[in-house]
């Protein structure tokens, strides 16, 4: 594996063998104003974690690499989903991988909802959950200390603190199912498994978010995953507890939120939330499920001075059946990272789940989903497969790493970023249609320097190739075929003038 993983959908590009017909157009770059520095790139972990983490080796080690490991998508950012949990007896409904557990021992009382007591040890179960765990063994084991950030995320209080006896929701998406009164008791169960996961496995969970996509329609209790409606009061009510129980225990993990489904929804969420549930949130976080609205976000996460990250995202072309070769979701993808970035400047940009189970033959459920497809139903043998998004998604997480600082183009299809340390230039472009492209672009200080560049490519067909270094001037010169994704790397070789 490795970038000869990368090479598998990828090569050096030639810029020699180019179609007669292109479009050509100027790229302008504001060099002068650069973003915050980036924190990186990460996927959810649920639900594909609690799955795969119980593969058999070599496989799910395979996977961790692929994903998280230095010659994979070097990933350096997961979030960790604390599992509600259903009762003991309810007949399995939720979907595969969307049953991860929780960690309470079923309460007492005649109906197993009463009495549970967050400070009694038998109320715990601290083995619960061992595939995701896995993964944060695997993650920390791959990942430079100073780059790795996790967050743990929660969809469902347990079942017993439901008003529907469900972790799926209500009987009607529109009310709230935290029981009333018991944001302090799901504060405590959130806050005593991310300490104790912290202790258990050496690792600190920087932010945690204890709601998710909260004011909307989806989370009824007949749907096949976790997750609970959360009006704008009942979220101020639970950023509120879960500041006060942080705060008790002693614990530095800053809270996250709302986790909303997009924009316009979040928009909802915190023109409604109270002025201190707003002081409690010390990371936005908002999905990008809706392109409208994106710098709206930004806007208000730059004048509350609060980081933002887009958390959560993923996509599947309409009327596109599931094809691992198919180019199309992945040319999706790379223009849905292009949008959020330039759209919303946010610190992270988080997939919402990096494995998906395979889908039915069914053509209604076929879909793209994920970036590697997997047999969830099916873990003693386990099986998988790299599609294009993976490899789409690799010329930006191989190339634009933690601390690089985007800069603002005036070109739709353009991400540029720039290692402020060593003025290493990364440019992703995508092209989604059928006519080549030519962009130019000037790169500062290119005359200073000897200016080398790298070109790798994502596209329909695979012609791996050896990686050299090709020469570039101050005004780069960027061929992108129909259909393709394509990443150059620029350095600037100071003293070698």
């Amino acid at each position: 594996m490795g970038l000869c993983v990368l090479q598998s959908g990828a090569r050096a590009q030639n810029n020699d063998d180019q179609p007669a017909t292109t479009v050509s157009a100027v790229v302008n770059v504001d060099w002068r104003h650069p973003s915050q520095p980036f924190e990186g790139w990460g996927t959810a972990l649920a639900w594909f974690a609690h799955v795969t983490g119980r593969f058999a080796e070599p496989h799910r080690s395979q996977l961790a690499d692929l994903l998280y490991g230095r010659d994979g998508l070097a990933l350096n950012i997961a979030r960790y989903n604390i599992g509600g949990g259903n009762a003991p007896e309810t007949a399995s409904y939720l979907r595969p991988g969307g049953d991860v557990p929780g960690f309470w021992r079923k309460p007492g009382g005649r109906d197993g909802t009463d009495g549970w007591n967050p400070d009694a040890d038998d109320a715990w179960d601290w083995s619960a959950d061992a595939g995701q765990r896995w993964w944060l063994d695997a993650i920390k084991a791959r990942v430079a200390s100073q780059d790795l950030i996790l967050e743990a995320f929660s969809n469902s209080p347990p079942y017993f603190m439901t008003r529907s006896g469900l972790v799926s929701g209500h009987a009607d998406a529109l009310e709230d199912n935290l029981k009333p009164g018991f944001e302090t008791q799901f504060s405590r169960y959130l806050a005593r498994v991310s300490a104790e996961l912290e202790r258990r496995h050496g690792i600190r969970f920087r932010t945690l978010s204890p709601i998710n996509e909260p004011n909307t329609p989806y989370w009824f209790s007949k749907n096949t995953q976790e997750g609970a409606h959360w009006s704008p009061e009942a979220q101020s009510r639970m950023y509120i507890a879960l500041a006060q129980v942080l705060r008790a225990d002693g614990m530095r993990t800053e809270i996250s939120g709302p986790d909303e489904t997009n924009p316009q929804t979040f928009f909802v969420d915190w023109a409604g939330m109270s002025a201190d549930a707003k002081a409690a949130i010390q990371q936005i976080n908002v999905h990008s499920y809706e392109w409208i609205g994106k710098s709206g976000v930004r806007d208000i996460a730059q004048t509350s001075g609060k980081r933002l990250w887009m958390s959560e995202t993923d996509l599947s072309p309409a009327n596109v059946r599931e094809d691992i070769n198919d180019m199309r979701p992945a040319i999706a993808l790379a223009q849905q990272i292009i949008a959020d970035i330039n759209g919303m400047s946010p610190r992270a940009w988080v997939l919402w789940q990096a494995i998906e189970n395979r889908s039915s033959s069914d053509p209604k459920n076929s879909s793209n989903w994920g970036l590697i497809k997997a047999d969830f139903a099916h873990p003693e043998r386990p099986d998988y497969q790299l599609t294009k998004k993976f490899w789409a998604f690799a010329n930006f997480t191989k190339f634009i790493k933690p601390g690089y600082r985007f800069l603002k183009s005036d070109h739709p299809d353009t991400l540029v970023a720039e290692n402020p340390q060593t003025k290493e230039v990364a440019i992703v472009v995508v092209n989604p249609g059928i006519v080549s492209r030519r962009l130019d672009i000037r790169l500062p200080d290119a005359q200073r320097g000897k200016l080398t560049c790298k070109t790798f490519i994502t596209q329909a067909e695979d012609k791996p190739a050896t990686l050299k270094p090709t020469s570039c001037a101050a005004r780069l010169s960027i061929h992108s075929r129909p259909m393709s994704v394509v990443t150059v790397v620029a350095n600037i070789q100071r003293g070698n003038k």
